[in-house]
């Protein structure tokens, strides 16, 4: 990506809205798929003086999860500080996060160290809109604009300050885009696995910031303030681009940022430590504002919150954060007890219902060669099905069983059924529900091994193709494909197709 003598490093800080019921900090309802404005919000929440902050301490078992999964270090102590500033989405004037103690330090996730993951609270939406009432919001569908009002001007929905929110700091050993987002997929993947977020990015559940910086291979010396040592080596100067809501995004705001950076150092020019957002319409990044560095906010801790000893807290306790089977362990097994290739594995691990049906087959086929056929049906053939109602949702409410399923592949094995009257069978049976070999019998679909009665449809095709015929004993192959096809076409399909080679060989001799 980048010229030989530039070595490029990018950290990631991914944040998650965490599922519970309720916000961090109050017992405002946590809805992300509120569209009303503002209706989710109480005195503490908005912020109001004299009020008091509570701590969900099911979202603080969300974080813990997360970094018993990763392998990383679970505090013993924590507490959440303030982080100052001011802007319309904070209605407080600082967000409560955490800086000296988080939740989590260090673990690792595909391949990548982790720093930390720590809890703080969501801020709220702004609502950005054009002169003439255009709204620049990506995440908002509504018009914007008010009668009488023209100009520019921005609206604030509270619905979403103080939700609990996991941020997740990588340490900066990233060198290639594609990894940059395959780590963000992975840790999207682990999120829903463990249930504690649907982190869903085009919902804003999910969101990406990239830390990227270009440097010579051959520099010895810092080019920033807080410059990190890595191989012996210095970083280059640091940018944070924002805004990256797709994984997508992710990879080609990487590449491009590293490009920029590139071309700058290519002319002597220095890189400038800022925040740059991602326009995805241009396909590049943008300079929104100066990078702020940890003392810009004044962090201190909050004094309305109590400190936290997690070791003495039972709800805490090992026994408390049971881990399901992870995404690695899944994709690990599958390869092992089925033989699922890595890719095929992305269906399954995507698709918990999908994942759970095959299995059931799994256990009444037991043989490993149908196995893998039933692999190739299900991952194919019935996902193409359930497209129209989304794949977790169909496998929930299909009209047949794994057992049915199962004695379809086995019909298959058998050659009872060809792949076209297997494909057939399995419509009908996604439609209507039914015994493959019930729906094969009635519809004529069982595949004709008859010798006696192909002999006779294969002399029938001979008389009717004689050049065909003169071609193939002149040693045209596709001759005798045709003649298949031919063969399988009078069937409607139901032809064993390599019986039906076999004959039109012998006839034509």
């Amino acid at each position: 990506m980048l010229k030989k003598d530039y070595v490029l490093t990018v950290g990631l800080e991914i944040h998650a809205e965490l599922k519970t019921k309720t916000k961090m900090f109050c017992d405002s309802k946590n809805d992300a798929d509120e569209t009303r404005p503002n209706v989710n919000i109480c005195p503490i929440c908005m912020g109001h003086p004299g009020t008091l902050p509570v701590i969900n301490y099911e979202a603080v078992k969300h974080v813990l999860k997360v970094g018993v999964a990763v392998g990383g270090k679970p505090a013993d102590f924590t507490e959440f500080d303030r982080k100052n500033y001011f802007y319309p989405d904070i209605p407080k004037g600082y967000q409560l996060s955490q800086y000296k103690y988080p939740l989590v330090s260090g673990g690792t996730l595909a391949g990548v160290e982790l720093t930390r993951v720590h809890l703080e609270e969501d801020t709220a939406t702004s609502l950005h809109y054009d002169k003439g009432g255009d709204n620049n919001d990506n995440n908002d569908k509504k018009s914007g604009h008010r009668d009488g009002q023209s100009s520019s001007y921005s609206l604030v929905d509270f619905n979403r300050a103080g939700v609990p929110l996991m941020e997740l700091v990588t340490e900066p050993v990233i060198h290639d885009a594609k990894t940059a987002g395959d780590f963000a997929k992975e840790l999207q993947l682990l999120l829903r696995y463990l249930k504690v977020s649907d982190a869903n990015m085009e919902k804003g559940e999910m969101r990406v910031e990239a830390n990227i910086s270009v440097a010579r291979a051959t520099d010895t010396e810092a080019t920033r303030n807080e410059n990190t040592e890595q191989g012996g080596k210095k970083l280059g100067t640091k940018v944070e681009v924002k805004n990256l809501n797709s994984f997508r995004a992710v990879e080609r705001a990487i590449v491009y940022e590293a490009r920029r950076q590139e071309e700058l150092l290519d002319v002597g020019e220095s890189v400038v430590q800022e925040t740059r957002g991602w326009n995805e319409a241009k396909q590049e990044t943008y300079s929104q504002r100066a990078k702020e560095d940890a003392h810009d906010y004044r962090y201190f801790p909050d004094p309305d919150l109590p400190k936290l000893m997690i070791s003495k807290m039972p709800e805490f306790s090992p026994e408390r954060l049971v881990l399901p089977e992870l995404p690695w362990e899944k994709r690990e097994r599958y390869a092992k007890e089925f033989g699922v290739s890595e890719e095929t594995s992305k269906i399954f691990l995507e698709y918990k219902e999908a994942a759970k049906f095959f299995e059931a087959v799994a256990a009444i086929l037991k043989e490993l060669s149908a196995v893998s056929l039933a692999v190739n049906y299900v991952t194919s053939d019935l996902m193409s099905l359930t497209k129209g109602e989304g794949a977790d949702v169909a496998f929930s409410n299909l009209k047949f069983s794994p057992k049915d399923f199962a004695a379809l592949i086995s019909m298959i094995q058998k050659g009872d059924l060809s792949s076209r009257g297997a494909k057939d069978v399995l419509a009908i049976m996604y439609t209507e529900g039914g015994a493959p070999s019930v729906i094969a019998d009635v519809r004529g679909l069982m595949q004709k091994s008859d010798e006696g009665e192909l002999t006779k449809i294969v002399q029938t095709i001979v008389d009717a193709n004689v050049g065909v015929v003169a071609d193939y004993k002149g040693g045209k192959e596709a001759a005798l494909q045709f003649l298949v096809g031919q063969g399988m076409k009078a069937t409607k399909g139901s032809a064993n197709p390599e019986m039906l080679k076999k004959i039109i060989v012998s006839v034509v001799g």
